[in-house]
């Protein structure tokens, strides 16, 4: 398995002989609104996407989308809704967002009605996870979405978590199934009153102390209203213990992981 980080969320996944793009934003620097508004009000993304982007997209077979309605240009902007239609992309979600694509002209491949259990995904399986992006009065204005997890034969196990905090849900999924390879948002985003809508620096730390695998932490330093940085969130690993364990992509950058055995994997907790 070879993941690809692109910008944000947007990932490219190598798995078999499928290349997945997932979440994608692929709109020039400062080509879309603000996301505060108190204060400086930066247009997004606040960086371009890396020199790698042409290569990783040449290769896509497929789309995975977590989440991208309401507003949530981050997860699926018109520079990749008019990239993904003109290339005809399979585009895999929800039902909840299967009419929303489609009204876009997408080829829209929706997961069952049954999706929570696992379903038959290009070779392997998928099924969702529940998301909780953000909570109280902020969490009832935003689209939750799903996280995703995959399991391939001969490959490492992969939870893509989508946008979220860390719930209670969220800490039981991955006790029960101890995914090989963990994908999770690590801004800490938040807008100009409530609370953060995904992990920032603690829950983060706390999400790797509570999983055997790999977590690989992104949607950083692209938006601006995701404060933490990828130094901050570097300190905080090794402060932790899990400084081995917590991968944290530069933009551009390609990570490789192979099936383990079960007995050479760490217990959790351990870096």
């Amino acid at each position: 398995m070879k993941i690809t980080q692109l910008r944000n969320a947007t990932v490219a996944l190598e798995i078999g002989a499928c290349r997945i793009l997932v979440d994608p934003m692929l709109a020039a620097k400062d080509a879309l609104p603000p996301l505060k508004f108190l204060g400086q009000r930066q247009r997004n993304p606040i960086v371009g996407l890396p020199a790698e982007t042409s290569a990783v997209l040449d290769s896509v077979t497929h789309c995975l989308i977590t989440h991208c309605q309401k507003g949530h240009f981050d997860h699926l902007d018109r520079a990749a809704t008019q990239w993904l239609r003109s290339r005809q992309i399979p585009v895999i979600c929800t039902p909840h967002d299967a009419a929303y694509l489609r009204q876009r002209g997408l080829n829209v491949c929706p997961l069952p009605e049954s999706h929570q259990k696992a379903q038959a995904f290009l070779g392997g399986s998928i099924s969702t996870v529940p998301c909780a992006h953000g909570k109280g009065m902020i969490g009832l204005l935003m689209e939750h979405g799903v996280g995703y997890f995959i399991e391939m034969p001969g490959e490492p196990s992969l939870y893509l978590s989508g946008d979220t905090i860390l719930t209670p849900a969220v800490r039981d999924f991955v006790a029960r199934h101890q995914p090989d390879v963990c994908l999770i948002p690590a801004g800490g985003a938040r807008f100009d009153v409530g609370h953060e809508i995904i992990m920032g620096v603690s829950e983060v730390i706390e999400f790797t102390l509570g999983c055997k695998g790999t977590v690989i932490a992104n949607h950083l330093e692209a938006l601006s209203h995701c404060p933490v940085q990828r130094a901050e969130l570097s300190a905080a690993a090794v402060l932790a213990g899990v400084v081995g364990r917590l991968r944290i992509p530069r933009d551009g950058e390609s990570m490789e992981f192979e099936l383990e055995p079960e007995a050479s994997r760490l217990p959790a907790g351990v870096g």
